[in-house]
């Protein structure tokens, strides 16, 4: 897998996990039960956990998807798109798994688990940015 089919994976995830958590919202406001404006910024939700892990975890898709496209997308730029070939499906699995995980639940290991994963992911970008840097 190209590193840019994995930046394309990626963001396809981060719409998935987006859709999930929309869609349940939607449903609702649709239905009557609740209205348009009854999920605000800063205020504290009454969604079901998975609805709430599933919109936490499209965040955390959306804090490291910006820097995986940015440096993917120089490799492209810079014409060394080996460097980032070579493990951009890597960042996408991981990504893939830290979501998993954080739809799995929140315990502590589940946490930890989880920040194991972030970890991966930050160190594969500094590994493609040191070898488009070389």
């Amino acid at each position: 897998m190209t590193a840019i089919t994995a930046l394309l994976l990626f963001a396809t995830w981060t719409l998935i996990l987006m859709f999930v958590y929309v869609g349940y919202r939607v449903v609702l406001v649709l239905g009557m039960k609740k209205p348009a404006n009854a999920w605000l910024r800063g205020q504290p939700a009454d969604d079901p956990p998975f609805i709430t892990r599933a919109q936490h975890a499209h965040l955390n898709c959306l804090e490291n998807l910006p820097l995986f496209a940015a440096i993917v997308l120089s490799a492209v730029a810079l014409g060394k798109t080996p460097v980032v070939d070579q493990v951009g499906a890597f960042v996408l699995y991981a990504r893939l798994a830290q979501s998993a995980v954080h739809l799995i639940g929140v315990s502590h290991w589940l946490v930890f688990i989880r920040a194991n994963f972030l970890i991966i992911q930050a160190l594969l970008f500094a590994y493609m940015i040191w070898g488009l840097l070389a």
